[in-house]
């Protein structure tokens, strides 16, 4: 027996596939398409197996499309620029553009390795120039539009390293390189304006229901955070607004019907009227206020409640009444005003913070559970008294517009997105600043702004702020000497374009960013696959981006991801797989104990795509040994140019059995690849086309074997190519994996089965001849039911054609 070598095989293949370009689409195309993607990676510089799980599903999908007929776009890059390659060059004294394209072509060795049927013309980086000079260029658009602008704000900064930080890089209120006390700076940042676009994002979530998961679209909708309610102003009483030169905070409650239980009100500490009063406090005020601003939101969210007396009150609008002004970390100053009006009574929160102050608690609803509590319940003060519900919060605000207090207002919790960072590794933002001009966009034909390469990385600023030549500019619109920006973009940025650059032909990437024509054709991608952990952030701004490049010009439709499937996680003994764990599985050492086609089968058979994988090395044996005997076996077929025409009345059951399980198995593919609801189950294909495999050896007719290998590899090619390939070239001399017709004959039997009841309870069963009459059925019913009809009397025989035989007894 011939014995199975996937180097030699997969080796084969891969440089075969390299050479003929048979995964590259066609350009100007009247063929149906498929736009397969899978989110890119960033170049760390090994592929682990979540990106195996996740290629393998899109590669599997892209290939299936293929052999059907379909002009498919499967692409891959590089979401390259970001912090990492900073990092890695301060550690290893190793430029970030070198350990970026090292780590790249690294990568795409790796994904060569495994048979993935991307697209080699369509490969991009986003750190490429090419790739920054129509980034900046949208930029400049969104600028010239109003979609951007430039405020003060608060980072994380690090007195030492004398850099800003993202929140990932904030540990426990430290700097995580240095472990120096992160403080809070205030300094110039750029943000788009996402949330004039924030209605549009929430009403087109509809429009994908049924094609994204609902857990997605729920984190979607949450994020954006649509709520309705009250806005109005809390005067400040008159000693107070002497003292800060303010007249009143401003506030959003989606409760108006509870206002008649605030007793304070909560600010953050970043507010302005804390800076007014701020030189008045005692020392351990200050302290206070100042160690709450210096820490993160994500940290300030599961700090223990802690608070500050202003030594300010407000007025209440309604009751007159005077209430304490309190800075609280609990409040943000980028959500809202920065002001809360506090309800202890219907707020739990609230209530926790009264409760540590000794604040008063005033009940402001008549409820049935015990304080705090927030259900609707009836009012209990003024003429508002008994309303509940909706119609107290509508009678409020009718109230509040009425008599000049306020007004109703839609609120999002979405923020505008701040897109500056202060590193060296990214898109320079195209923004020169001059003394007579201010800011100023740079001129399209300067574009690209590339990095200088001669930078010392030392973790320390942004060297492009210290960098000469780079910040040396002239003024766009004066021609005055002027400063070129030193912020570069985050990389979010870059990954909310990079599917309308795949569908760009490469020819045209010197001439335009988007391509109004390809993107056309190719556009919406028709799969998008990723992790959950992108449900939020890289989902939402690339809806957002594609909804700003149509409103450019560049496009006409409203989102981007037709479908959405995000992959579990690969596990190994119950958690996540991590090198602190020791539990990491590294797909070169799979590669090389078993081969490409043996990671791809055991990754999609292990589990469902959308749920969690746990790794088992029996598993990949298990995987391995099937493919073994798929090759050995390949010998009961024969060569031929044409599938073998089968006479099926002369065969026995055991070979009708096979032919049924195999063309069982392709009804399977069918509908494991076409119905999209059912999350591409490929885990049960297999099961099928393993069963199919088991039934064809339990028989020996060649002419069985043959077909039953044209089936077989035409199904499992998307799985395990590289061995469909070698075994179709063998047997039938050409890859032909197309659509195979199901012979119908197969499923007709000679038999059918009858259950036989006792008093309509179900007893037995038995499978009869389909040529068999009514006297003969009963018969054989009464001799498989016998032992329940002893020591009885049949009254009446009950006999319904093709389905049962029902005996009454007594």
């Amino acid at each position: 027996m011939r014995s199975y070598n996937p180097k030699t095989i997969e080796k084969k293949w891969q440089q075969h596939w390299a050479e003929t370009g048979v995964f590259e689409p066609e350009w100007d195309s009247n063929k149906p398409k498929k736009y397969i993607l899978s989110m890119f990676p960033y170049p760390s510089g090994a592929i682990h197996m979540g990106h195996v799980r996740n290629y393998c599903i899109g590669d599997a999908l892209a290939r299936y499309y293929r052999n059907r007929g379909f002009n498919v776009l499967h692409p891959i890059g590089f979401d390259a620029f970001g912090m990492p390659a900073e990092n890695a060059a301060i550690k290893h004294k190793l430029h970030p553009k070198s350990w970026t394209y090292d780590n790249m072509n690294a990568m795409r060795a790796e994904f060569r390795a495994l048979g993935l049927s991307f697209s080699a013309q369509q490969d991009l980086a986003t750190c490429d120039p090419i790739y920054t000079k129509w980034e900046q260029e949208f930029f400049i658009e969104m600028w010239e539009k109003g979609l951007i602008y430039r405020k003060k704000a608060l980072l994380n900064w690090c007195p030492k390293d004398l850099t800003v930080l993202a929140n990932e890089q904030v540990i426990d209120g430290k700097c995580w390189r240095c472990d120096t006390q992160v403080v809070q700076k205030e300094m110039e940042q750029y943000y788009i304006k996402i949330t004039d676009y924030a209605e549009e994002l929430l009403e087109d979530l509809q429009t994908l229901e049924g094609k994204w998961s609902p857990q997605v679209l729920l984190m979607q909708k949450n994020w954006i955070g649509k709520s309705h309610g009250l806005q109005f102003g809390l005067s400040l009483e008159s000693s107070a607004k002497e003292r800060s030169g303010i007249e009143s905070l401003e506030v959003f409650t989606t409760r108006p019907d509870t206002i008649f239980g605030v007793t304070y009100c909560a600010i953050a500490p970043e507010h302005p009227l804390v800076q007014a009063v701020f030189a008045t406090l005692d020392t351990q005020a200050k302290e206070s206020i100042i160690a709450m601003q210096n820490t993160s939101a994500k940290d300030r969210a599961i700090a223990p409640k802690q608070g500050v007396d202003l030594g300010v009150k407000v007025i209440h609008p309604l009751t007159d009444e005077l209430l304490p002004v309190w800075v609280a970390n609990f409040v943000l100053m980028d959500y809202g005003s920065g002001a809360v009006m506090s309800v202890p009574a219907h707020d739990e929160r609230d209530f926790d913070f009264a409760k540590k102050y000794g604040l008063p608690i005033k009940q402001a609803l008549q409820t049935q559970n015990p304080l705090p509590c927030s259900d609707d319940g009836a009012m209990l003060e003024g003429a508002f008294k008994g309303l509940s519900g909706d119609e107290a919060r509508q009678a409020m605000i009718k109230h509040f517009e009425q008599n000049g207090l306020g007004r109703g207002v839609v609120q999002y919790r979405l923020r505008d997105w701040g897109v500056s960072r202060q590193r060296y590794w990214g898109a320079p933002i195209p923004i020169v600043h001059c003394d007579d001009c201010g800011a100023v966009p740079e001129r399209l034909e300067n574009l690209p702004i590339t990095l200088p390469e001669e930078v010392a990385i030392t973790g320390e600023g942004n060297p492009l702020a210290s960098h000469s030549s780079f910040m040396h500019a002239l003024c766009p619109k004066c021609g005055k000497q002027a400063r070129r920006e030193s912020d570069t973009m985050d990389t979010f940025v870059e990954s909310s374009w990079y599917f309308l650059r795949y569908a760009t032909r490469r020819d045209k990437w010197e001439q335009c960013g988007i391509d109004t024509k390809s993107v056309a054709y190719w556009l919406q991608v028709d799969e998008y696959i990723g992790g959950i952990e992108h449900a939020i952030l890289h989902l939402l701004y690339a809806r957002f981006f594609t909804k700003v490049l149509r409103d450019l010009g560049y496009h006409s439709f409203n989102e981007p991801f037709a479908h959405l499937l995000t992959q579990g996680m690969v596990l190994k003994d119950g958690a996540k797989m991590a090198k602190s764990k020791g539990n990491v599985v590294n797909p070169k050492d799979i590669l090389h104990a078993y081969g490409a086609d043996t990671a791809r089968l055991f990754i999609l058979f292990a589990a469902p795509p959308i749920k969690e994988l746990e790794w088992n090395d029996n598993g990949v044996e298990g995987a391995n040994r099937f493919i073994r005997r798929l090759y050995e076996r390949a010998q009961n077929a024969y060569p031929t140019k044409e599938t073998p025409r089968i006479d099926g009345s002369k065969l026995d059951s055991t070979q009708k059995l096979a032919r049924k399980k195999l063309y069982e198995a392709l009804q399977k593919s069918q509908e494991v690849f076409t119905k999209r609801q059912n999350n591409y189950n490929f885990n049960t294909l297999i099961a099928s086309c393993m069963e199919a495999f088991n039934a064809l050896n339990a028989q020996d007719n060649p002419d069985i074997w043959t077909e039953g290998y044209f089936i077989l590899l035409s199904i499992l090619e998307p799985i395990i190519p590289h061995i469909c390939w070698e075994l179709s070239e063998e047997l039938f001399g050409l890859a032909n994996f197309g659509e195979i017709k199901v012979d119908s004959s197969v499923f007709a039997s000679d038999e059918m089965i009858y259950a036989v009841t006792i008093n309509g309870k179900k007893r037995a069963e038995i499978s009869v001849q389909t040529s068999a009459q009514k006297p003969q059925i009963i018969e054989q019913a009464k001799q498989a039911a016998q032992k329940w009809l002893l020591g009885t009397t049949i009254k009446k025989e009950v006999f319904v054609p093709n389905k049962l035989v029902n005996f009454v007894v007594v």
